[in-house]
């Protein structure tokens, strides 16, 4: 069976600026392939999943052997009741032989309970291993993920795959696997034990199986398609919440409850019916079943009381067919209910190996090259690229930067500037051109060892939960106390850490609202300082603080910038008048070159741009 979902979350900006996030669409779904694949995940366990399989036959042979003795105890009662009808005045109860069986009976439930016990230790200590490595193996994929899958789903998208998926999985394997298992060994065990008494009552008992079979998977059949519905709304549900949590304080501020309120009603009421319609059609199995069952079990009792009659088959005998029939309706019952909890999980695990199977970084080549005394000099070649193939956005782009300038990029919203960037840091792989850094093409290199000569202040600050100390140090992870209050005084950040109840033990919450945003920015400025890289990559980096902060960074970046190649991306373009070089960008291509003045001079775009500013700062002004 194959469906196309497709939600479609508001288009915007992903994270750093890179491109449209789009709808997210469900691929086809192949159940048979999916159990397969998840049960590839229990391969390295299989001894001990044998050893399961070992002791839940143990525990059900134990456990099913009762009835046939209970059969015996009352054979003999009835025999003894029948010679004293006949006038057997001596005809006694045999206390021995009953104690005797009632005996052994507490002996064989203490085995399969004892039985049961190792099997469940067991097969936790699996299920565990098993989502240990699942998850570990998700973790792994997240960090070689491209960002064009990041921009493509939301945060709650993700989320819910890693955790809500993940642990739908743990709870199947934990519970649901072992219960498989006991069914089919019970099932297995009863028919044994009921050929052994009668095999003709034995026929009759198993022709409510098929039948039994042929409804559940009818059912299975037709509920799996909105258990996956459910599943994929699971994920709309959660990005739709913590999108709207997240962004509380604006939700607020331009009046949008109402309609957060209508998505979130449009997809709980999308969730609601197909919830609804998944478990009320799975939970039309056991009442059938059990109809079913009651069937079989009528039948028993007429024709058992008609074979006792003719002499064919003890009394005894009879109970114990009928102890094993109701015993068979429930293995039947317990696998057909898990058919219905496999039917969620394999949808849980679907999208799960839907995030593993997704398009992954090139990796590094075999004998990368390594900069050993890096010196900054960036190079584009003939640069070609588009979020998507046949919408290229940057054309033939071509730039040569010596080590130590400073290259300011400016342009309208949209042309490009972001993207740039991350082409430059690789995040990104490019149609067609060359970047290189220091003569070397950015292909030949690791990308941690590029990312190393790097450091990025962002326009959208990211913090950690966790103290002001710790998150500047994410720059640089052996730093000593003093070259991290030297980079926040560089920074000026040292003053107002200072300022707060435990200083640089500061803990930031996980949301970062306990310090303003221009808090935040100094913090995340303080962290690229306390890198000390060769390139620096400013975008709009100081777009969060006042105007006499923002005068503090400036004199400060023009020191730290001193001897290091920086690409800042500015939209005030007075921050950038005395860098050596300014590309005007637009439509993706560059359309202007220069230094400040010169751009002026001539006349065009930049000179448009710089003063429809300078005449909105005269405005504001009078």
């Amino acid at each position: 069976m194959s469906e196309k979902n497709t939600q479609s979350p508001p288009l915007g900006r992903g994270p750093m600026g890179r491109g449209p996030v789009k709808g997210v669409i469900e691929k086809p779904k192949d159940f048979k392939k999916s159990i397969k694949r998840l049960g590839s995940f229990l391969k390295p366990y299989k001894f001990k999943i044998i050893c399961v399989i070992v002791f839940a036959i143990l525990s059900t042979a134990f456990s099913i052997y009762s009835p046939k003795l209970t059969g015996r105890a009352i054979t003999s009662l009835f025999n003894t009741m029948i010679s004293r009808l006949q006038g057997a005045v001596d005809a006694g109860v045999d206390y021995s032989y009953i104690g005797t069986i009632v005996l052994v009976m507490i002996g064989l439930y203490a085995a399969s309970g004892f039985f049961t016990y190792l099997q469940q230790f067991i097969m936790a200590g699996v299920s565990q291993k098993t989502v240990y490595d699942l998850r570990k193996q998700v973790d792994k994929k997240m960090a070689k993920l491209t960002l064009r899958y990041y921009d493509s789903k939301t945060h709650g998208e993700i989320l819910s795959r890693i955790t809500n998926d993940i642990e739908t999985i743990s709870t199947t394997l934990q519970q649901s696997l072992t219960q498989i298992i006991t069914s089919v060994c019970t099932l297995v065990g009863i028919i044994i034990m009921m050929l052994t008494i009668s095999w003709k009552m034995t026929l009759i008992a198993l022709v409510t199986i098929p039948l039994s079979l042929i409804v559940s998977m009818i059912v299975v059949k037709k509920s799996q398609k909105y258990f996956i519905a459910q599943q994929r709304l699971l994920g709309e549900i959660n990005g739709h919440v913590e999108e709207m949590y997240s962004g509380y304080n604006v939700v607020k501020a331009f009046g949008y409850e109402q309609k957060a309120e209508e998505r979130f009603d449009k997809i709980n009421n999308e969730l609601y019916n197909y919830g609804w319609k998944a478990q009320f059609i799975s939970g039309v199995i056991m009442p059938i079943l059990h109809f079913i069952g009651n069937l079989g079990y009528v039948a028993i009792c007429i024709v058992g009381a008609l074979f006792v009659a003719n002499g064919t088959i003890n009394v005894g005998d009879i109970q114990s067919l009928i102890a094993y029939v109701r015993q068979l309706t429930e293995p039947i019952t317990q696998t057909a209910n898990i058919a219905n909890i496999l039917q969620s999980t394999v949808a849980a695990a679907e999208r799960v190996f839907e995030l593993l199977d997704e398009e992954e970084e090139l990796p590094n080549i075999e004998n990368a090259q390594i900069i050993e005394n890096p010196e900054g000099n960036v190079k584009l070649e003939n640069v070609h690229f588009g979020y998507e193939a046949e919408k290229i956005i940057i054309n033939n782009f071509s730039i040569n930067v010596n080590k130590g300038q400073t290259i300011a990029i400016v342009g309208p919203t949209g042309a490009g500037k972001t993207t740039l960037v991350n082409l430059i840091m690789r995040f990104y792989e490019l149609n067609s051109g060359k970047i290189l850094v220091d003569d070397i093409d950015i292909t030949k290199l690791k990308r941690e060892d590029l990312h190393e000569l790097f450091g990025m202040v962002l326009q959208d600050t990211w913090l950690f939960n966790g103290t002001i100390k710790e998150n500047i140090m994410y720059g640089k992870e052996n730093a000593t106390d003093e070259e991290i209050v030297a980079a926040a005084k560089a920074a000026h950040a040292d003053h107002f850490i200072r300022t707060l109840p435990d200083g640089y033990d500061t803990i930031i919450n996980e949301e970062g609202n306990n310090i303003s945003g221009g808090e935040r920015q100094l913090v995340t400025i303080a962290r690229a300082i306390l890198k000390d890289p060769m390139i620096l990559i400013l975008d709009e980096a100081t777009s969060s603080v006042d105007t006499r902060t923002e005068m503090l960074i400036q004199n400060a970046m023009k020191e730290i910038m001193k001897g290091r190649t920086s690409f800042v991306i500015a939209h005030r373009l007075s921050t950038i008048k005395n860098a050596d070089l300014i590309l005007v960008i637009k439509d993706g291509d560059i359309v202007e070159s220069g230094t400040h003045q010169k751009l002026l001079d001539i006349k065009g775009f930049y000179a448009d741009l710089y003063n429809s500013q300078f005449q909105e700062c005269m405005d504001e002004v009078s």
